[in-house]
């Protein structure tokens, strides 16, 4: 029956802004499980706790945890979900994913690029994870989804590693390329428009819509083998609405996962 691992990053401490993402994962399993919804994905399929094979929540001691946790829980066999933390997180997680699976093209829907060499300092810093990546040859393609604030920094550090940039004004379906090997997807919370998603800790309005992210994924026709959900900060969310949109789109991952097995 368990056919994706399921993993927790509790972890905040390379966030710039403020802490507060270290609370999600607990959270967003507490909305999956939510007596105000169901189980079900819009595609019919019932994304019942017996599919995850569950390793917990992880709250590391150090950054590089985080890849030792995720290698530990790695399975051949099975995908993996990431629910962080903030988004520095990606980087080890994507280094053990990569060292088991091998190159793969990334998806990531994001307002921020995350592609400063270094940030304050801190080169494993949330503003930094895809850098990381792209040096180390970890993916085969990068295309970012929903970017809205990129410095110029970044736009040459998006010309350096090749990196396809869809941004969030005039974004529509059509803008997005086919992939034809398969996917990783890291989907910040902040990819949309505060007025869909209050609990996260950068507000940068003009974002996609709840629809729009869901149609993304909905519309991935490669086999989607790894995915994390990260920056959902519960400490700036209202009535939990952010959190019940984490564990729709849990739903929805998963379902797409699972259409590929």
């Amino acid at each position: 029956m368990q056919k994706i691992v399921l993993q927790g990053i509790a972890y905040d401490d390379k966030s710039s802004f403020m802490k507060g993402t270290a609370q999600a994962p607990p959270l967003i399993r507490e909305c999956y499980h939510s007596a105000s919804a169901n189980y079900y994905a819009e595609n019919g399929m019932e994304i019942i706790p017996g599919i995850f094979n569950d390793s917990g929540d992880l709250n590391p001691g150090e950054y590089f945890d985080v890849e030792t946790f995720t290698r530990n829980n790695l399975n051949k066999q099975f995908n993996i979900i990431t629910l962080g933390g903030d988004h520095s997180i990606t980087f080890p997680v994507f280094r053990a994913f990569h060292e088991l699976k091998g190159p793969v093209d990334i998806l990531h829907i994001d307002a921020h690029a995350d592609l400063y060499d270094e940030f304050e300092g801190d080169r494993y810093s949330h503003a930094c994870p895809f850098a990381r990546i792209m040096e180390e040859g970890l993916c085969s393609r990068l295309v970012q989804v929903g970017i809205r604030t990129m410095t110029r920094h970044q736009q040459e550090q998006a010309a350096k590693f090749s990196v396809e940039v869809i941004p969030a004004a005039g974004f529509s379906q059509a803008s997005l390329p086919e992939f034809k090997t398969p996917l990783y997807l890291s989907l910040d919370m902040d990819a949309l428009d505060p007025a869909y998603a209050p609990g996260i800790s950068h507000y940068e309005p003009g974002g996609l819509t709840s629809r729009q992210v869901l149609d993304i994924i909905q519309q991935i026709n490669v086999p989607l083998v790894g995915a994390d959900i990260v920056e959902y900060n519960p400490t700036r969310d209202i009535n939990r609405m952010t959190g019940m949109l984490c564990a729709k789109f849990l739903k929805e991952i998963s379902a797409k996962m699972l259409e590929s097995i």
